[in-house]
């Protein structure tokens, strides 16, 4: 059984690390909202999902070049949650 709420909990407090140690749009911002998209995602809470994966997208079109890999699984969870939430 999974520990969502253990899972935000870390999640949450790694992010309060992370603000305090780089700068906004840091690539390392990606990872952790990935991971909170993902997270908000199992436990169905799908507009919280979405702009977390959007967040993730966002610093990483900025960080990475055009045809990355992690590019193509940023836009995959983006579908993804969109196809769960019916759209």
């Amino acid at each position: 059984m999974q520990d969502y709420t253990a899972a935000l909990k870390a999640l949450q407090s790694a992010y309060n690390i992370q603000q305090k140690i780089f700068q906004e749009g840091n690539q390392a911002f990606a990872s952790t909202f990935s991971l909170l998209g993902r997270v908000h995602r199992s436990l169905k809470e799908y507009s919280k999902a979405l702009s977390y994966f959007e967040k993730c997208l966002a610093i990483d079109r900025k960080a990475l070049p055009e045809k990355h890999p992690h590019l193509g699984i940023r836009y995959s969870n983006i579908g993804d949650v969109h196809r769960l939430m019916g759209d």
